[in-house]
């Protein structure tokens, strides 16, 4: 089933519409209730050996229009999960001091050490994105950009950096519904912003350059996840179920203690 939502194909022309947004793969909230479960009991296993063992770092990157559940994601799906070695990055519009440096140099600040798991909500796609859409720059440098991402995620798993990409593809009429609902609703008005509408006049543009960053930025090293997302159920599962197979096929264990353990029984047992 993963394979369904998954992109490898590098260089090849992807359209947003080809994927639904309320694909649940004929399954019920129901019918995935007990696997969800165990997924995130063994999720909360796994982390605790992924950070012991101290080989790899994992790199979480979330991307999807407004309302699409970034924030629901971390909330949901990383129910649980320990302190040690767990951060979320948000990338808001950059500083002046951000804007004079690279546009990679924010980000690859934020990635994460051997051991940890570190996620972003939004990233460096943020610079093919919105800054397209806006005309900061122009479609020659974004497939320029397109290259250069490419290359520093080849990089990051290179250097063990294991790079997990998904869209939270949601419909235009999804995101009506939870605009409306935070005028609505007094307790998420505060989750209400006016660029919200300002962006949303400008949805087909979101998913024409979205088509494409799916279409130059799925690599064999760093596929993207094109993720259904109207049902809140269906996204937690299947995003929790990528990452828990990803750390699986890691193979991890714990670090051998040095020194001989009897001894160091026998030492503390002294003391």
């Amino acid at each position: 089933m993963m394979k369904k939502f998954t992109i490898n194909s590098y260089d090849k022309q992807f359209n947003l519409k080809e994927f639904k947004p309320d694909d649940t793969a004929e399954l019920s909230k129901q019918d995935i209730k007990k696997e969800y479960d165990k997924l995130q009991e063994k999720f909360i296993e796994l982390q605790e050996v992924f950070y012991a063992s101290k080989k790899y770092g994992l790199l979480i990157i979330l991307q999807g229009m407004d309302c699409s559940g970034k924030d629901g994601t971390v909330k949901k799906v990383l129910t649980g999960v320990s302190p040690n070695g767990f951060n979320v990055e948000n990338f808001k519009a950059p500083t002046p001091e951000e804007l004079g440096r690279d546009y990679l140099w924010r980000t690859h600040n934020k990635t994460p050490m051997k051991g940890d798991i570190t996620v972003f909500n939004r990233s460096y796609y943020e610079d093919v994105l919105v800054t397209r859409v806006h005309k900061d720059i122009d479609d020659e440098t974004a497939f320029s950009r397109f290259r250069e991402i490419n290359e520093f995620e080849k990089y990051l798993v290179n250097n063990n950096t294991i790079v997990l990409k998904f869209f939270l593809n949601i419909s235009k009429e999804f995101q009506q519904r939870k605009l409306e609902n935070r005028l609505e609703s007094p307790e998420k008005n505060w989750k209400f912003s006016e660029a919200d509408l300002k962006e949303r006049k400008f949805w087909d543009k979101y998913q024409e350059c979205y088509s494409d960053v799916l279409s130059n930025c799925s690599t064999k090293e760093a596929p993207w996840y094109v993720i259904p997302a109207d049902h809140r159920w269906f996204r937690d599962y299947i995003v929790l179920k990528t990452i828990v197979k990803t750390i699986e096929e890691l193979d991890l264990e714990y670090p051998l203690i040095e020194g001989n353990i009897q001894e160091l029984i026998q030492e503390l047992k002294k003391n």
